[in-house]
């Protein structure tokens, strides 16, 4: 007899890309140099002062359950990290520590929306984002976004989308797939419009950090009520520890922590440990140098693609994507990802992942390798695109 499994799982899209990246795992098997330029994740490994504080509380015993909501001595961290970086002043007992920001947007959802409810989301946007909300039966009302809003939603957005079943929206800055930002005025505007529809307002900031030229403001500085979502995983380089936060108004602590006792018990001990060496200033010293590094990277990557005919319309100022229109060249996102993994063994991401506003004319390039390796990737990127139009 087959099984019938959830409609929620069924609901739930797999990520396209996943696709390509076993087909990219198969060709490295068989002896092929592939260049990944499709997965969200640095290429460097964890700063060796995290490893080493990761090393020594395996050493010391340090295995067992913390308190639900992190570490005491990790949520004074990051309040200090708030200060420090935006003068904010932050109650450490508003932050939970949570496994990877996944964790803290799982809490977000499970708070704030009921079955039928539904957050505004811009499209394209991080594709999980909608996920999470299908997962507590709600939903996801996505607001198609192009250049000419930067890629983000807008107060005007807002009230024109919100309905009677709209109780938030979610934003990001800096942005997945496109690095845009979002900055005081416009956090100040979305907060005002949210709050006046009582909705609540929830930001993704998992990317902070990893900004070029500028740094990106947080929602903190003009909306003390909204929720907070980030993460140890970019700008930190801790994505296997699975280690992220959640800053919520002071209210909103006491269901959030029941919330986590009863969904995951709390994060791993370990790496809660490993993170407070975060903090040290010869930490933020390598997290610094690895920022310039992407941001050599960026500046290299988007002139090069825009030479080659890709449209990216917004220089990103955050996180490690170029978001390129690929309308110049005809044909759909995902066969032409699939044609230059076939002939030139490169893997870069469909926009279909993303969302469904012009998915299928664009694609997203991660510059999560070093330089020597971004050149050798425009080199195939300009062979495979005579194949293509040949």
């Amino acid at each position: 007899m087959a099984h019938t499994y959830s409609a929620r799982s069924r609901a739930i899209e797999p990520f396209h890309v996943m696709a390509l990246l076993a087909r990219a795992n198969e060709l490295q098997a068989a002896g092929h140099d592939v260049i990944h330029l499709e997965i969200g994740e640095p290429d460097f490994t964890t700063a060796a002062p995290i490893v080493a504080a990761g090393q020594a509380a395996l050493a010391a015993g340090h295995t067992r359950y913390t308190a639900a909501r992190g570490l005491p001595a990790l949520r004074e961290a990051i309040a200090g990290f708030y200060g420090q970086r935006y003068g904010l002043q932050i109650d450490p007992e508003r932050i939970l520590v949570t496994p990877g920001g996944s964790g803290a947007l799982l809490l977000a959802s499970s708070l704030l929306v009921d079955p039928g409810k539904h957050w505004l989301l811009a499209d394209p946007g991080y594709p999980c984002n909608r996920h999470f909300l299908r997962l507590v039966e709600g939903g996801a009302q996505l607001v198609p976004v192009g250049p000419e809003v930067n890629y983000q939603l807008t107060a005007d957005l807002v009230e024109r989308y919100w309905d009677k079943d709209s109780v938030g929206a979610l934003v990001a800055s800096p942005a997945n797939p496109t690095g845009t930002v979002l900055g005081r005025d416009e956090l100040a505007s979305l907060s005002k419009a949210t709050r006046e529809r009582h909705g609540h307002l929830v930001v993704d900031e998992i990317y902070h950090g990893l900004t070029y030229g500028m740094d990106a403001p947080s929602v903190l500085e003009v909306d003390d009520s909204a929720f907070v979502l980030n993460s140890f995983s970019k700008y930190f380089g801790m994505t296997g520890w699975r280690l992220g936060w959640l800053v919520a108004p002071p209210n909103a602590v006491t269901d959030l922590e029941k919330l986590a006792q009863n969904l995951y018990i709390s994060a791993p001990s370990m790496a809660q440990h490993a993170a407070l060496a975060c903090f040290q200033p010869e930490t933020l010293a390598i997290f610094e140098e690895r920022r310039a590094e992407f941001a050599r990277r960026r500046d290299y990557l988007l002139p090069a693609l825009r030479e080659l005919g890709f449209r990216i319309a917004v220089e990103p100022q955050g996180a490690f994507y170029l978001y390129a229109d690929i309308s110049a060249f005809g044909g759909d996102a995902f066969a032409f990802c699939q044609h230059f993994l076939e002939t030139e063994h490169l893997a870069f991401t469909p926009g279909l992942d993303f969302g469904r506003h012009l998915a299928g004319h664009h694609v997203r390039f991660a510059y999560t390798q070093s330089l020597p390796r971004l050149e050798q990737a425009v080199e195939r990127i300009a062979r495979g695109l005579r194949s293509w139009q040949g």
